[in-house]
C-alpha cells in the first residue's frame, strides 16, 4: 500500500471513530436535488416575468422558484457546521485554518473560470455566484476561528440581524465595489473592460457560514439532546419570521401587502422574501425549515434517504457534473430546436427565437430525468472517496 492508499482496516477504523452526521448529509443532498429545479428552469423553461413577481407570475412558477431558495441558506450552513466537524478530526488549528485557505481559494477558481465556463457559454460574462461566496467565507473563516467562541457569536449576530440596516441602492463604481463585494444587491462591474457579475455579496452569506460553524458542536451531542436544540432554535427562526412579517417592520427591503388576485397571491406576496443579498427574514425562513429537518432526519431510512444522503457526500462533485450535464444537454436541444444554440438563462428576452415557448412541464421532465441520472456516477464516487484518502478527494 502506498501512503496515499492505507490498508482497508485503517480505513475502516478511522470512519468509525469520525462517523458522519447522517442528517447533514441528507438535508444537504436535498438541497441539491431542489437546486437542480431551479437551474433546470433557467436553462429550459426560462420566461419573461420574474418568478418573484407576485402580481404577474403564475402561483406554480413563483412556488417553483421560491421552493429552491432554502437550497443556498441550507448548502452554505451546513458548510460551516462540517468545517466545525472537520477541525475536530483533525485536532490541528493550523492545518484546519491551510485547507479552508486553499479549498477556499480553489472554489473561487472554479467559479470564476470552470462554473463561469458552463454556465455562461454564449454570453461574456465571468461569474460570482454562490460557489464564490462560500469560498470566500472559507477564507475569511480560517482566521476569524481563532477569536473565541462569544466574539464569533457577536459577530455572526451582528451580521445576520444588523445588516438589514445598511443600505444597498447606490450605484456601484470602482470606487465602492470593494463594499457593494461586501454587501449589495446582484450588480455587473467592468473590470478592465469584461464585465462580471456578482450575484451573491459576501457579508450576510459570511454570517450564514459562521452560524453554521457556531451551531457545529449541537452534532457532537447525544441525539435527544441535539433533537431539542435544532427544534427549539428552527422554530424561534420561523417564530421570528412570523411575527416581524406580519408586521413589516423590520427584516426585509420588500414588505407584503393584500393582492388583489386573491387569498392565494396574499400568501405568496408574505413569503416572498428577499434573496439577494438575504435579508434576516430569507434567512429566519430558510435556514429555520432547515434546521427543523436536520432534527427530524438522522434517524430516516429507506431508499430516499439513501439516495439524499448519497448526493449529501459528494456535493461539489455533484454541483459540477449537474452544470455539465444541464447546460450541455440545453446547447443541443437548443441547437436542434431553433438552428442555434441559445442559453436562455442569460441572453435576454429580445434574443430568443421566436419559436421558444415556456414550459413548467419540460422543466420538471428534465429535471427529474437529471435527477435520476446524476445518482449513479455519484454513487460511484461515494464509493471511491470511501476507498481512498488521495489529498485531491478533498476539493472535489
Amino acid at each position: 500500500m502506498t501512503p496515499q492508499q492505507p490498508a482497508p482496516a485503517a480505513l475502516a477504523r478511522r470512519r468509525a471513530a469520525t462517523p458522519r452526521v447522517q442528517a447533514i448529509d441528507i438535508v444537504r443532498g436535498l438541497a441539491m436535488v431542489v437546486m437542480a429545479l431551479d437551474h433546470t428552469r433557467d436553462y429550459w423553461s426560462a420566461t419573461p416575468v420574474r418568478p418573484e413577481d407576485v402580481a404577474h407570475a403564475p402561483a406554480l412558477l413563483f412556488l417553483t422558484r421560491w421552493v429552491t431558495h432554502f437550497c443556498a441558506p441550507a448548502f452554505v450552513f451546513l458548510s460551516g457546521s462540517s468545517i466545525y466537524l472537520y477541525e475536530q478530526k483533525r485536532q490541528d488549528r493550523a492545518a484546519v485554518s491551510g485547507f479552508l485557505l486553499t479549498r477556499g481559494a480553489w472554489l473561487i477558481l472554479a467559479e470564476t473560470g470552470l462554473l463561469t465556463f458552463l454556465l455562461g457559454w454564449g454570453y461574456d460574462l465571468t461569474l460570482l455566484l454562490v460557489i464564490w461566496v462560500i469560498g470566500a467565507s472559507m477564507v475569511l473563516l480560517a482566521g476569524l476561528r481563532w477569536l473565541p467562541r462569544w466574539l464569533l457569536v457577536g459577530l455572526a449576530f451582528v451580521i445576520l440581524a444588523g445588516h438589514n440596516l445598511v443600505p444597498d441602492g447606490e450605484p456601484v463604481t470602482a470606487a465602492n465595489a470593494g463594499w457593494a463585494l461586501l454587501y449589495h444587491t446582484p450588480f455587473v462591474l467592468p473590470v478592465r473592460g469584461h464585465p462580471v457579475l456578482v450575484g451573491y455579496s459576501l457579508g450576510p452569506w459570511l454570517g450564514v457560514m459562521l452560524a453554521g460553524y457556531l451551531v457545529g458542536p449541537w452534532f457532537r451531542l447525544p441525539l435527544p439532546q441535539r433533537t431539542r436544540r435544532l427544534r427549539g432554535a428552527g422554530a424561534g427562526l420561523l417564530g421570528l419570521f412570523l411575527v416581524l412579517r406580519a408586521t413589516n417592520w423590520y427584516g426585509d427591503p420588500s414588505p407584503w401587502s393584500i393582492q388583489p388576485q386573491g387569498l392565494l397571491h396574499t400568501v405568496l406576496s408574505f413569503v416572498n422574501v428577499t434573496k439577494s443579498p438575504p435579508s434576516l427574514l430569507f434567512l429566519s425562513l430558510t435556514i429555520g425549515v432547515a434546521l427543523l429537518l436536520l432534527s427530524w432526519v438522522e434517524t430516516a431510512t429507506g431508499w430516499l434517504s439513501r439516495v439524499l444522503r448519497t448526493f449529501g457526500q459528494v456535493p461539489f462533485f455533484y454541483y459540477l457534473l449537474h452544470f455539465s450535464l444541464l447546460s450541455g444537454a440545453a446547447w443541443v436541444w437548443t441547437t436542434l430546436a431553433f438552428g442555434r444554440a441559445v442559453n436562455l438563462g442569460f441572453v435576454p428576452a429580445s434574443a430568443w427565437p421566436p419559436a421558444y415557448a415556456p414550459s413548467l412541464g419540460r422543466a420538471y421532465l428534465v429535471w427529474a430525468l437529471l435527477v435520476l441520472v446524476l445518482y449513479w456516477p455519484c454513487r460511484w464516487y461515494q464509493r471511491f472517496k470511501q476507498q481512498h484518502t488521495y489529498w485531491w478527494l478533498s476539493y472535489l
